[in-house]
């Protein structure tokens, strides 16, 4: 594969960080082609190294490019890459706990010849758990801890009357599964949806969520148990311009892209 169209669905944070790397020039072979946004007007006079991006919207974003990176709201995430996968190209996606409550998508990309890629993320070890899936894999549990503001607004603390804006210590306000996290948390733990599709399922994969004051950086703690190994690990990711994610995630979007037609690929 090369010469590579690359099409990128939102330009939030992450979006806009991915754009301008590849707009440099970062990933040989790969041309930033287009950008769907909800107004292309908007960003006529944004400025470019290289030949400018299209700016089109969701509808008009799969035509332009080869592979989609989605960085958009998890809402829309059929709108922004089922025509991709439907057409049998690939698709990057960040947003990985709405593909719980949306496995037609992984449907679409299996009869087309599409294929759904999750980077790794904030989140470190899927080379592992999915290495320790072709095994037995005895429990999966995920211990995430972020500031305070990283998780203000989530719809589970609204729905269930929870005010952290004042807690002076750790809390803990959530334990239970990916899958009633993803709908819960759906800015937030796309990476514990991330880990339960490497291992054992968004069902039998136990998470808990922390808010911690004491915290500046996100901080998420995976321990396994399995048949071939036994293995802890922790990242402490540093948030981006948004608090809700980290820096590294725009960094693994573009170590995702070199690895699809790179010479030389490291990890599982």
């Amino acid at each position: 594969m090369s010469g590579l169209r690359i099409g990128i669905a939102g330009f939030g944070a992450i979006g806009e960080s991915v754009a301008k790397s590849l707009d440099s020039g970062a990933v040989p072979g790969m041309t930033l082609a287009a950008i769907a946004v909800r107004d292309p007007s908007r960003h006529a006079a944004t400025a470019w190294r290289g030949k400018p991006p299209v700016f089109t919207t969701l509808d008009g974003l799969e035509p332009l490019c080869d592979v989609v990176v989605e960085c958009a709201p998890a809402a829309v995430i059929e709108q922004a890459i089922g025509p991709v996968l439907r057409a049998g190209k690939k698709a990057v996606v960040l947003s990985s706990g709405a593909l719980l409550s949306h496995p037609g998508l992984i449907d679409a990309a299996r009869d087309s010849g599409g294929q759904i890629v999750i980077p790794s993320g904030a989140i470190l070890g899927l080379d592992a758990l999915t290495a320790a899936a072709e095994g037995k894999i005895h429990s999966v549990t995920m211990i995430t801890r972020k500031p305070v503001r990283g998780l203000l607004g989530a719809p589970y603390l609204e729905a269930n009357n929870i005010d952290i804006a004042g807690i002076t210590e750790p809390t803990l306000i959530f334990r239970g599964s990916p899958r009633e996290a993803a709908v819960g948390f759906p800015a937030n733990l796309n990476v514990a949806a991330s880990v339960s599709l490497a291992g054992i399922g968004p069902d039998r994969t136990t998470l808990e969520i922390w808010a911690d004051p004491t915290l500046s950086r996100n901080v998420h703690r995976v321990e396994v148990d399995s048949d071939a190994a036994a293995f802890s690990m922790e990242i402490q990711n540093i948030p981006s311009e948004n608090p809700k994610t980290g820096r590294i995630t725009a960094q693994s979007v573009l170590a995702a892209l070199r690895k699809l037609n790179g010479p030389l690929r490291v990890g599982t």
